[in-house]
């Protein structure tokens, strides 16, 4: 089936997809805004510092929502090998987003309270196009086909069969 029901149709679960990632990421930024900006200004962390603290706050809060709301319909067989890859992604973000920041202020000076949440905000929104790609590509991997087919026709088994009089209706 390739005409455009079938694009509509993947179209569809794509927009869902990106609509519960959004929501599940926009906490996520809440997250990470909140605990970078209370440690910013009630510690003598240094903002790099304190904002990989955040990330990695984040990054935990952003997993349970992940596998248990935006992915909670993907392969769960291997939990060990999923949270290893959606670690070493998260790394990866967390280094592209904490890099934009780190730049922002030891390489340009920009380090008002404005400055490094606006530098913060631009690193985030780099790392969340790579995390949404990888997570969707490489960690919660989506059911082959087969066992979607036979969890369908596993449904349908177990339906009893009608009786005679159900039948003549």
């Amino acid at each position: 089936m390739n005409g455009p029901g079938a694009w509509r149709a993947r179209l569809d679960l794509l927009g869902r997809e990106v609509a519960k990632f959004g929501a599940v990421g926009a906490l996520g930024t809440l997250v990470n805004f909140a605990v970078s900006n209370v440690l910013w200004h009630m510690t003598s962390l240094a903002a790099v510092r304190a904002n990989i603290i955040a990330t990695i706050v984040a990054i935990a809060f952003n997993y349970a929502g992940f596998r248990y709301f935006t992915y909670r319909d993907r392969d769960k067989s291997g939990r060990t090998k999923e949270l290893t890859l959606f670690l070493a992604f998260s790394a990866v973000g967390l280094v592209i987003e904490n890099g934009v920041l780190y730049a922002a202020i030891y390489g340009f000076g920009w380090d008002s309270s404005l400055q490094r949440n606006v530098f913060k905000f631009v690193g985030m929104g780099i790392a969340t196009l790579f995390r949404f790609w990888s997570y969707r590509s490489w960690v919660f991997k989506a059911l082959p086909a087969r066992e979607t087919v036979a969890r369908a026709e596993s449904f349908l088994e177990e339906r009893p069969e009608p009786t005679d009089s159900q039948r003549t209706r």
